[in-house]
């Protein structure tokens, strides 16, 4: 980014001097942050947001000079008269029992909602047309968005911006739930932001590492905003978003800490040139359904505690425009870790190898008196193959038991019993101390049911192969091993008489 800076720099000096007209104040502005949630499940959410806004009036002809709004965006907003445009693309489904609210919801798939101006007279040519050309911008299958699958809804989806029309025929919706979302829809997403993806926080958007991820949903909002509290003008603001919940057990290792270069395999070398604001801000509210504590390294910055979804977060803040950021080193790496304390969250999860070993998951847990503790994983089912299944496949297939080893309290005094002189059965209870003894418990085997092919088509197929093998081995063999021998047929003695008077007459030797 250092020669379009020069350049624009240059171009400022040469407007300010020489006669020429003096350069006009920047009317717009970027703002980008980083917010790094670890959720309850022990994974870590990261929430991307780029605010660009724009202090123009994009409805009125003319504008020609586009800084940092995008000009193909800028260039919708005006030709088709848009309020509001939202669009989101999600890999995934955000699972709200085990990681919490999130910051923005999205569904699986593509989403498109989009307020029309008042002054649109055919609403839905415009919808149509707006949906082709978002196609060929971000790379998806908006072209499929047609009359079967656009709605109007009337309670929902009310303008974020200004509420100026609430008339509901300028709304239009669509959803596509099979749209699968890959880097070619990245790609073009990270080209909108003004640094694109050289410097500052868009570094960190590394394609492999982003949908190496449980949740993936990046989203483009546009909308109309009050630039003072009477809104008599109006500015534009284009809000860029990408949400990623990373798995802190996919390596196998067991751990919830976490670094940036752990997460997208790159570190923040600098701040955007072109933001005027660039924080990074790390949850370290203290978690009171665990014993635990996190901390974070290298020491932010300043603290900022703000009430999210009805609940007091602190976070620590790292400004990336603060040169006492990277004074330490020449890029940040920010690194959570979770201190804990005496007795406490020990997880060791090996992931299993097709044909090679099986799923191994053990914890180390305190589990208090009368409670339920229920452990769920998740897997995915897949076919064997057909020499792989048991003789009884449709039965099902047994599952491992699980162990538990456990230190259950004595109800009264012990202590180690004499191996030598006391009773056999006295000793089968190892005593760790006298107020507790070890004890291993095996749980059921889980019997599952698996996908089953239809074995009846691979023995016919067997029969039928066999039978053809054998018919025509059987007669190819004959025909190579068998010995042929002319034979001439028996004549009757009247016919070789006569036979013999034919040759005597034609004085041909007799028969």
């Amino acid at each position: 980014m250092a020669a379009p800076l020069a350049l624009h720099l240059l171009l400022a000096l040469l407007l300010g001097s020489g006669g020429l007209s003096r350069a006009e104040p920047e009317r717009d502005s970027l703002r980008e942050e980083l917010v790094l949630t670890p959720l309850p499940s022990g994974d870590v959410s990261a929430t991307f947001q780029f605010r660009t806004r724009w202090d123009s009036e994009l409805q009125h002809e003319g504008v020609s000079h586009y800084r940092l709004f995008p000009k193909s965006l800028g260039q919708l907003i005006s030709k088709y008269s848009v309020q509001e445009l939202h669009l989101s693309l999600t890999q995934g489904f955000w699972r709200t029992r085990f990681w919490g609210q999130p910051f923005l919801q999205a569904p699986a798939g593509a989403e498109l909602w989009v307020w029309f101006q008042d002054s649109v007279v055919d609403v839905d040519k415009s919808w149509k047309e707006l949906s082709n050309i978002l196609s060929g911008i971000f790379c998806a299958s908006l072209n499929f968005i047609d009359s079967t699958n656009t709605v109007i809804p009337t309670a929902s989806f009310k303008p974020l911006g200004l509420a100026n029309g609430t008339n509901h025929h300028f709304l239009r919706y669509a959803v596509l739930p099979r749209e699968v979302v890959c880097t070619e829809n990245l790609t073009p997403w990270k080209k909108l932001l003004p640094c694109s993806s050289k410097a500052g926080l868009s570094v960190l958007l590394k394609a492999e590492r982003l949908f190496h991820t449980s949740y993936h949903s990046q989203a483009v909002h546009i909308r109309p905003v009050c630039r003072d509290s009477h809104c008599t003008s109006v500015s534009w603001e284009l809000r860029q978003t990408l949400t990623v919940v990373f798995d802190a057990y996919t390596t196998g290792q067991g751990k919830k800490d976490w670094s940036l270069f752990r997460m997208f395999s790159r570190t923040i070398t600098e701040a955007c040139p072109l933001a005027s604001q660039s924080h990074v801000y790390v949850d370290i509210s203290k978690n009171s359904q665990e014993n635990v504590t996190l901390e974070v390294s290298p020491p932010p910055t300043s603290t900022y505690q703000a009430v999210v979804l009805g609940d007091r977060r602190t976070y620590a803040v790292y400004d990336l425009l603060n040169p006492a950021t990277f004074s330490g080193s020449r890029s940040l790496n920010l690194q959570l870790r979770w201190k804990q304390q005496q007795d406490s969250g020990y997880i060791h999860y090996q992931p299993a190898q097709d044909r090679l070993r099986p799923h191994l998951l053990e914890m180390l847990i305190q589990l208090p008196a009368n409670s339920v503790t229920k452990v769920s994983i998740q897997f995915e089912r897949a076919l064997l193959k057909w020499t792989e299944y048991t003789p009884d496949p449709n039965h099902g297939f047994y599952v491992s038991p699980s162990v538990l080893s456990a230190l259950v309290p004595n109800l009264v005094g012990t202590k180690p019993a004499n191996w030598e002189d006391s009773p056999l059965f006295s000793t089968m209870f190892p005593i760790s101390d006298s107020s507790s003894h070890f004890v291993r418990l095996y749980t059921e085997p889980l019997l599952v049911n698996l996908p089953t092919p239809d074995f009846s088509m691979p023995y016919n197929v067997i029969c039928l192969t066999c039978t053809v093998v054998a018919v025509c081995y059987g007669s190819f063999y004959n025909l190579l091993t068998r010995t042929f021998h002319l034979e001439e047929p028996k004549r009757s003695r009247l016919v070789r008489w006569l036979a013999n008077i034919i040759r005597r007459i034609r004085g041909v030797p007799p028969l």
